[in-house]
C-alpha cells in the first residue's frame, strides 16, 4: 500500500465521515524563536482537519522526548480527538517533511490500518486551488482501540544486542540526524548529550530524502539507499535525535519497498545518556 496520497485523492474523500485529516506539524528543533505551529493551524488548515499535537500525545511519564504513550492513554487521547481505529486517516504538515511521518508511524504502530500522508502537505493542497479553513476543529468523541505492535519498536537493550552482533550479522541502523551531529563535530540541540553515533550505524540525514518540500520519488530513494549500501530486503532500524525524523526514513523505506523496518523510539536522546552506550566519533 502506497502511504502517500495526492490532494485530488483526498479531496474526493473529504466528505466521507470515515475519513479524518490531521495536521501533525511540529516546530523544527533548534529554530529560535520556535514556530507556533498550533497558531498556524488555527489560521489555516485543510477543511475539517484536527490538530495532532505530537508533543502532547507523547509519554510525559518519562523525561525522554516523544516516547510512545501506553496503549490505554493513546486510546483515550485519540477518542477525545474523534479518531476511531477503523477510520482512514490522512496526515499532513504545514511545510516540508519533518513530523507528519512520526504521526503516521504512531497511528500504524498502535494498530490503525488505513493511514496515509498527504504528498506535498498544505502547500500542495493550496497549490491545487483547494479550499482551507481557519479556527479550531472539535469532533465528537469516539472509540479508538490501540493495540501496540511491539515488533515495530526497538528499545535500548535491543539496540545493544544489534550492535554486539554486528561482526556476525552487520545491523542496518540508519540515523536521520545531520552529518555533523553524527560525526560528533557539532553539538546536540539537547543540553548534556554528547554527539556522535552508534557503532556500525549509517548516516542518512532526513533532509537528503526530500526535495522541493516533498519526499523524493521511489526511484530516487532506492538509488540513495543503494549508494549507502542498504539492503532493502534485510531488517532495518531507524533512529534520530528523539524518534521524529527516524520516521521520515521509515516512510522513505516503505515507499522504496522495504518491509522489515523498526524504529528506535528512545533514539539518541536515550542512547547517549546510557552509561554503557558506546559512542563513536568521526
Amino acid at each position: 500500500m502506497n502511504p502517500l496520497v495526492s490532494p485530488s485523492w483526498l479531496a474526493a474523500r473529504l466528505s466521507d465521515p470515515n475519513t479524518i485529516v490531521l495536521d501533525a506539524t511540529l516546530p523544527l528543533v533548534g529554530v529560535t524563536p520556535p514556530v507556533d505551529t498550533r497558531s498556524r493551524y488555527l489560521a489555516k488548515h485543510l477543511p475539517g482537519a484536527v490538530f495532532f499535537d505530537i508533543d502532547e500525545l507523547s509519554d510525559h511519564a518519562t523525561l525522554l522526548p516523544h516516547m510512545l504513550q501506553t496503549p490505554e492513554e493513546f486510546s483515550r487521547n485519540m477518542s477525545v480527538l474523534g479518531i476511531s481505529s477503523d477510520m482512514t486517516a490522512v496526515v499532513y504538515e504545514q511545510e516540508g517533511v519533518f513530523s507528519a511521518p512520526r504521526a503516521w508511524w504512531m497511528l500504524r504502530t498502535y494498530g490503525m490500518q488505513n493511514v496515509f500522508i498527504l504528498y506535498g502537505g498544505l502547500r500542495a493542497w493550496t497549490d491545487a486551488g483547494l479550499p482551507t479553513e481557519s479556527g479550531l476543529v472539535q469532533r465528537m468523541h469516539t472509540t479508538f482501540a490501540a493495540h501496540l505492535h511491539s515488533e515495530a519498536v526497538k528499545d535500548f537493550s535491543q539496540i545493544q544486542q544489534m550492535i554486539a552482533s554486528r561482526v556476525q550479522t552487520p545491523p542496518q541502523i540508519l540515523d536521520a540526524r545531520s552529518a555533523a551531529r553524527f560525526s560528533g563535530s557539532a553539538p546536540e540541540p539537547r543540553p548534556g548529550i554528547s554527539s556522535g553515533h552508534m557503532p556500525g550505524a549509517t548516516n542518512i540525514p532526513y533532509t537528503e530524502l526530500t526535495e522541493d518540500g516533498r519526499l523524493k520519488t521511489a526511484e530516487k530513494l532506492r538509488s540513495l539507499f543503494a549508494a549507502k549500501s542498504i539492503d532493502l530486503s534485510l531488517p532495518i532500524t531507524t533512529t534520530c535525535g528523539s524518534g521524529v525524523t527516524a520516521a521520515v526514513i521509515a516512510l522513505a523505506l516503505e515507499v522504496s519497498g522495504a518491509r522489515d523496518v523498526t524504529l528506535y523510539d528512545g533514539s539518541w536522546a536515550e542512547y547517549a545518556q546510557q552509561p554503557d552506550a558506546v559512542i563513536r566519533k568521526g
